[in-house]
């Protein structure tokens, strides 16, 4: 079942809805903020994606660092977390920014108060990120707000999918974003094969949530029928933050929009049919029928009489066996192409 995200149809045979995501690779600064959202509308992004949350509602004191997280300046997550945490203010200016720029805003909630946030700013969409899949309070708030929901499900089992969808209800409009949560994802570890799986239990849109390195994966997905890709985006890879490496630069997201774009064009259609670029090559490269020799009018056709030469002509090759046996109404030089006309035509007519 397709959704409706900012007016876009995501599912089915529509375009892949491409989600730049920002998370919190602005570093906690609103100006930062605004000059990605503009450079990921510049690459083609259908939308950008944001963290929102309340850091004391997220992590406790003792919550340490994931080793991709360590490499900056902070001891803790809750440290980490409350340099790069924006005010509500600041998302409701970005959510304004983004309308004006006609990309769509998305964001994940980390708590219930920032769900509520969101909703409060009417967001078209709400993601829930791999790590509150199992976070059935939060789900059970957003469940209730008829909003379409975007679910990740790194680190999850098929069964906590199943069991977080049918905790949403049936009226609950989702999509699912197949997802590896290491920082960079490993190839062999990305197992993309999963949206078979995925597309058979669920009947709704799905996505791949893409932390690996380079372009190589999007442009797979696209070929493989997902319908959503998520990229994280930055102005910089050497900024400081847990992110900025695992992400794309604008001039690489753009090529991996354009890259997609291509894809969906060069899929095309299942139906086996001559293409219109295709009909001058055909003209000159299939082959006709031509004569071996000069023949006078009356001279029955042999296989031997015939060389099938480019271009086809008026008698395609594939015609050889129709032509045998009938007799010449004309005379033909030798490297003559054979017509129709030349022919005497049995005739059935009594």
């Amino acid at each position: 079942m397709p959704l409706q995200i900012g007016g876009k149809m995501v599912g089915k045979e529509s375009p892949m809805f491409i989600i730049a995501e920002i998370g919190v690779n602005h570093n906690g600064s609103y100006e930062m903020a605004k000059k990605l959202v503009i450079k990921a509308c510049e690459a083609g992004a259908d939308a950008v994606k944001f963290q929102t949350y309340e850091t004391d509602a997220l992590v406790s004191e003792e919550a340490a660092l994931v080793n991709y997280q360590k490499k900056g300046m902070y001891s803790s997550q809750r440290e980490m977390l409350k340099s790069y945490q924006l005010s509500k203010k600041e998302f409701k200016r970005l959510k304004v920014f983004c309308d004006k720029k006609g990309i769509v805003f998305l964001s994940t909630p980390f708590d219930v108060t920032s769900a509520r946030l969101l909703k409060e700013m009417n967001v078209d969409a709400i993601k829930v990120g791999s790590g509150d899949l199992t976070y059935y309070h939060l789900l059970k708030e957003l469940a209730g707000y008829k909003i379409p929901l975007i679910l990740s499900s790194g680190m999850a089992s098929l069964e906590e999918i199943r069991k977080a969808v049918s905790f949403l209800g049936n009226s609950a409009e989702v999509a699912i974003l197949h997802c590896t949560s290491a920082y960079p994802a490993p190839f062999k570890d990305l197992h993309l094969n999963v949206i078979q799986t995925l597309k058979r239990v669920f009947n709704c849109p799905i996505g791949y949530s893409d932390h690996s390195l380079g372009l190589e994966v999007p442009f797979a997905v696209a070929a493989m029928g997902y319908n959503i890709i998520e990229k994280h985006f930055t102005l910089g890879r050497d900024l400081e933050g847990p992110d900025h490496q695992a992400s794309l630069m604008p001039d690489e997201f753009a090529r991996m929009v354009a890259g997609i774009r291509a894809i969906e064009s060069a899929l095309g259609s299942e139906e086996k049919v001559t293409r219109p670029s295709e009909l001058e090559t055909r003209i000159l490269v299939r082959r006709g029928i031509y004569l071996n020799g000069d023949y006078p009018p009356g001279h029955v056709i042999h296989e031997e009489d015939l060389l099938f030469l480019r271009p086809e002509g008026n008698i395609s090759a594939s015609s050889y066996l129709d032509v045998i046996g009938k007799k010449l109404q004309v005379a033909k030089s030798s490297g003559d192409a054979l017509r129709w006309t030349d022919l005497e035509m049995v005739s059935y007519d009594k």
